[in-house]
């Protein structure tokens, strides 16, 4: 590490609240799937930004829009229409099942909305004591009040309570353990990922989610899909419920609807979007039309034909290549995910292994306590995944137990 370097990182946490432990690279720019730090290294980036930079970085297209939008209006009240609100609503709609959107600056923000609308909802339908939530181990919502109390985390952090309460949990995967909880008179809503991102990339049984809306169907139960991670292309459908073949009644959408512009959606069927009405809820910037018009442009890329198959080949290639590295040095231990999400166990310390990759020229990510996270741009080619493939060999054949 250069001495330039070393004094930005150290200077930096001077003065940043220490959210994370620092890196120990500066970083300066991006370029489709590579990023580069100020010294000069080149990356393949396999995190990209935790499932977000869905085109990479630097997408032509994408800088295009935001050049030109910028120069016209960024922001406007939420109360005006505009057309990139409207093109971007539409893209959405046309190509989901739901029927309203509202629009919001991140995740967490949009499953907060989601408990909202469900909470308002089954208030107007079954009554005010109709307010639980039903969640489940090892999930991961988000970081305010509302997403931190579905996400189990809270148990480990006393130190932010109360947290919202009515909140009933299950076990993921678990049929049973949800009907255990379920209330046709008190339950409200049901939240789930169908990829458990921060819980070890952890996919969902297709048979549990059928199980869930047709518990949910029968007890008038609102089904929250949180896609904030598996969304938008993620697992190789344009919405990650379409990877499992059940809809959900409300998702949270963010993260690779922008590419690395902060965006987010809450898509509703239509029963149950319109039960938040003028005065329940609302944002300052969500909407805005830069945003709305890199989302737009966003789905127009994920849309054109080939991509998605593009990234099943991609998908295919690096679950095959993990699977042949673990066969041959049994030092992977269990490879879980779907599409491009990936998880990736070790006899390592993850933070060893994150290291040594990085070090070679490959970033990832950490998920839960032990697994390796790979989540790159949708955009990478046959070559990009044998050249990961070929890092994380390398790497694995350092370390030592």
């Amino acid at each position: 590490m250069s001495q330039e370097a070393k004094h930005i990182i150290d200077e930096s946490f001077g003065y940043l609240v220490k959210t994370y432990a620092p890196q120990p690279v500066v970083m300066d720019y991006g370029e489709g799937c590579y990023a580069y730090d100020t010294d000069g290294k080149k990356y393949l980036d396999f995190a990209a930004g935790i499932a977000v930079a869905s085109l990479g970085h630097a997408h032509p297209a994408v800088l295009k829009t935001i050049n030109e939008q910028a120069a016209r209006m960024m922001t406007c009240q939420a109360s005006y229409a505009t057309k990139e609100k409207l093109d971007a609503a539409k893209a959405l709609v046309e190509t989901s099942c739901f029927d309203l959107v509202y629009f919001s600056n991140s995740g967490t923000e949009s499953v907060e909305a989601s408990l909202k609308c469900a909470r308002k909802w089954a208030y107007d339908e079954k009554g005010e004591q109709a307010n639980e939530i039903i969640a489940f181990r090892k999930s991961f919502h988000g970081r305010t009040y509302g997403s931190a109390s579905v996400t189990e985390k809270f148990h480990v952090q006393p130190f932010f309570g109360p947290y919202l309460g009515g909140i009933k949990w299950a076990e993921f995967n678990d049929l049973e353990s949800v009907k255990a909880v379920a209330s046709a008179e008190k339950t409200a809503a049901i939240i789930v990922e169908p990829v458990q991102g921060e819980g070890g990339l952890v996919p969902a049984d297709a048979e549990f989610l059928k199980g869930l809306r047709a518990l949910c169907d029968e007890l008038n139960i609102c089904l929250i899909f949180d896609e904030v991670q598996a969304g938008f292309g993620r697992l190789g459908t344009l919405h990650a419920y379409e990877a499992f073949g059940v809809e959900p009644d409300i998702a949270a959408w963010a993260k690779g609807m922008g590419t690395g512009f902060p965006v987010g959606a809450m898509a509703a069927k239509e029963k149950f979007g319109k039960a938040i009405v003028v005065g329940t809820h609302g944002t300052t910037y969500g909407g805005n039309p830069l945003a709305c018009a890199v989302a737009a442009t966003v789905m127009e890329e994920l849309t054109k034909p080939g991509f998605m198959e593009q990234v099943g080949k991609t998908s295919a290639i690096l679950f095959e290549g993990l699977n042949e590295i673990k066969r041959a040095s049994n030092k992977i231990t269990e490879i879980r995910g779907k599409g491009l999400m990936i998880g990736v166990d070790t006899v390592f310390d993850i933070k060893n292994v994150l290291g040594g990759l990085q070090k070679n020229g490959l970033m990832a990510t950490q998920a839960g306590k032990d697994t390796l996270r790979l989540t790159p741009p949708l955009i990478i080619t046959e070559d990009h995944a044998n050249e990961a493939l070929e890092i994380i060999k390398t790497t694995l054949g350092e370390l030592e137990e």
